[in-house]
């Protein structure tokens, strides 16, 4: 049963929590909005249009240090109790450390379910309407998110490339599509410019070179103008990575799967992305086991010592969190492996604060 210790000592986590969060909010929507003013105002974003950007701006930067705003909300409460003697009281009172610590776990549960939920399904759809308005009003109208050289494999032997690619248009140069029958090209397809047609869904090429090999003999053949009906949209061209950010889970497992049969190399991202949206929820509840086992002892540098303790612990554990997933997306390293790192040291750091404390 849930007695009055433990909802005294929930609701302190979760009021220090929420106010903690809300702090976040208001510094980094006045911190947003003060780097993208010039953009708005120079294209007239309209007053309801920008209010429900920030409304989906919110939970993308909730999310990002969701977790470590537990634990400082933890080392925060849990010191300012100690200060007061109000740990000792309760342990003395014949409270065990294992007792005390269960309404830590119980809030930190509370707050891994919210965080679940919402990174694999609320948090996306609001990353949707977030990246649409940065791309409509912040970022350059003929960006193009590949950059050079886009490469697309849209069947197992087939290949197309593009020199770059402008989705405001529609339209590509120096395209080439190739078709290789084991290690020997049987075809090579090369067109100085490429337009996709959105009402027919074809794609129309423009010079175009054709040459084929069939080991006996070659040709090449010039057509001035053709249009094919070509597996593959512009959107599967987009390697943006707010992309991944913009999925729910269930979206992103079918555009992974289809990215694979794609042939499609680097996909380490998405993964990460992936699994990340599950590892970092439980990150929270193992950052406040640390917290509490910090803070719960009474020290002369009080509050002030613990709070900055937390935040060096915090800088730490994101910095092993982007040295790790560096590794899945440079080095090959297995991305649920790379993503569960920082939580299996830290939750062993947990473990030997825990028994220290028990002692």
């Amino acid at each position: 049963m849930i007695k009055k210790l433990d909802w005294y000592i929930i609701k302190k986590f979760l009021t220090t929590f929420f106010f903690a969060i809300m702090i976040l909010v208001v510094i980094s929507c006045v911190i947003d909005y003060s780097e993208k003013v010039d953009n708005i105002v120079q294209k007239k974003a309209p007053l309801m249009v920008v209010l429900n950007y920030y409304k989906n701006f919110i939970p993308h930067i909730t999310a990002l240090l969701f977790h470590l705003f537990i634990f400082i909300a933890t080392i925060f409460f849990t010191s300012k109790m100690a200060y007061k003697s109000e740990i000792i009281a309760i342990l003395s009172s014949g409270v065990s450390f294992q007792r005390f610590l269960r309404p830590y776990f119980i809030g930190a549960s509370f707050l891994c379910i919210i965080s679940l939920v919402a990174n694999h399904w609320i948090i996306p759809l609001a990353n949707k309407q977030r990246v649409a308005f940065e791309d409509k009003y912040i970022n350059d109208a003929n960006y193009i998110y590949p950059g050079e050289n886009v490469h697309l494999a849209y069947s197992k032997n087939a290949y197309v490339y593009m020199k770059s690619f402008n989705f405001s248009n529609g339209r590509g140069n120096s395209f080439t599509a190739e078709k290789v029958n084991g290690t020997m090209l049987s075809e090579k397809l090369m067109a100085e410019e490429i337009n996709y047609d959105s009402i027919k869904n074809t794609w129309h090429l423009h010079n175009v070179v054709i040459r084929k090999n069939d080991t006996l003999s070659e040709s090449v053949t010039n057509v001035p103008e053709m249009t094919i009906n070509y597996p593959f949209k512009p959107a599967d061209l987009n390697k943006n990575e707010a992309l991944k950010e913009a999925l729910t889970t269930p979206e992103l497992n079918k555009f992974i799967a289809v990215e694979s049969l794609r042939g499609r190399e680097n996909l380490s991202m998405f993964y990460v992305e992936k699994y990340r949206r599950t590892s970092q929820p439980f990150a929270g509840i193992i950052l406040t086991i640390i917290g509490a086992c910090i803070a719960c002892r009474k020290i002369r540098g009080g509050s002030g010592f613990h709070i900055a303790l937390g935040i060096a612990i915090s800088a730490i554990y994101v910095m092993f969190m982007q040295l790790s997933t560096t590794f899945s997306t440079k080095a090959s390293l297995d991305p649920l492996i790379s993503v569960w790192i920082p939580n299996f040291v830290f939750a062993i750091i947990a473990y030997l604060l825990y028994r220290r404390q028990i002692k």
